[in-house]
């Protein structure tokens, strides 16, 4: 069983191949983040408790524990992103020298920012109408359930911003790729 320098520094090894300083915050703010896993579970255990013990179920549990762990994955993608844990097909990536793995990357990162980019405009359009009815009053979309939380209208705009985040992480990707000289051996794409 692994003890707690080895998790350590398996986080550290990890973060070394933290390329900017955004990415660095990003990357740095899971220690937080990951306390969101333990309130879910800690929710859950409350709800079987009063359920099986009280015979009294709540009825805000499950909304809670769904709108955590969704928001968990939503950061997931900036955090891979900032950690170089994204997906390559590595079979071509690392079969080629580090002058084209440098185009590779200019050209991943052209790609994703289109893609970021159509992307933040859906999320916007989604945010525009879970949070505003049409006159144009604030009014959150809820769940429709008898609690009505507005954890739907919250997603969608933690699912624009972790968009945001992620097309500012690619620009600084690509300028980053574009800097970097080909012929640096420790320049490779996450220090590969």
């Amino acid at each position: 069983m692994a003890d707690q320098s080895d998790i350590t520094d398996t986080i550290e090894q990890d973060d070394t191949e933290i390329r900017t300083g955004l990415d660095r915050a990003i990357a740095g703010s899971t220690r937080v983040l990951a306390w969101a896993i333990f309130v879910a579970f800690l929710i859950t255990v409350i709800e079987v408790f009063a359920r099986y013990a009280f015979n009294s179920p709540t009825f805000w549990a499950h909304e809670t524990t769904s709108f955590l762990i969704a928001a968990i994955f939503l950061i997931g993608g900036p955090v891979a992103l900032a950690r170089d844990k994204h997906i390559r097909v590595r079979m071509f990536y690392d079969s080629v020298n580090r002058r084209r793995r440098r185009i590779l990357d200019i050209v991943n990162s052209l790609i994703a920012l289109m893609f970021f980019a159509g992307l933040a405009y859906a999320s916007w359009i989604m945010v525009g109408k879970s949070w505003f009815n049409p006159s144009g009053a604030l009014h959150l979309e809820g769940t429709g359930t008898s609690w009505n939380p507005p954890t739907p209208a919250l997603l969608k705009l933690m699912v624009l911003l972790c968009v945001v985040t992620m097309f500012t992480q690619t620009v600084f990707h690509l300028i980053s790729a574009i800097r970097r000289d080909p012929s640096d051996k420790t320049a490779s794409a996450g220090g590969k």
